[in-house]
């Protein structure tokens, strides 16, 4: 379950993050509080995951899954640039949180 959780505050952190995006292009007032009861519900599932996995592998996998999915959702939402420095950058933010993992399970 505590995946689960982890996968949920990814999700909400990733959503809290695009929201951050719109709100530059108006409404601020309303996105802020989007964004505001996003991060909220995004760290409460961190605060969950947490208990039954280490503070450090949950941080970077949820920090680190969050970076990925938004530089690609960057790309194909809002026609952001992608070149090799940022397909090289995510990936290797990939590799580290497989190790992190990796470690967690030995």
């Amino acid at each position: 379950m505590h995946w689960i959780y982890l996968i949920c505050a990814i999700l909400f952190e990733v959503m809290a993050t695009l929201s951050i995006k719109q709100a530059t292009q108006g409404n601020t007032y309303m996105w802020s509080a989007v964004i505001t009861i996003l991060y909220i519900v995004s760290f409460s599932f961190v605060y969950y995951a947490a208990k039954s996995i280490e503070i450090g592998t949950v941080y970077a996998i949820w920090a680190g899954t969050g970076t990925d999915l938004i530089v690609l959702l960057g790309w194909l939402i809002f026609k952001e640039d992608m070149n090799l420095y940022k397909i090289l950058g995510a990936l290797s933010i990939v590799f580290g949180v497989v190790l992190l993992k990796l470690q967690a399970s030995a």
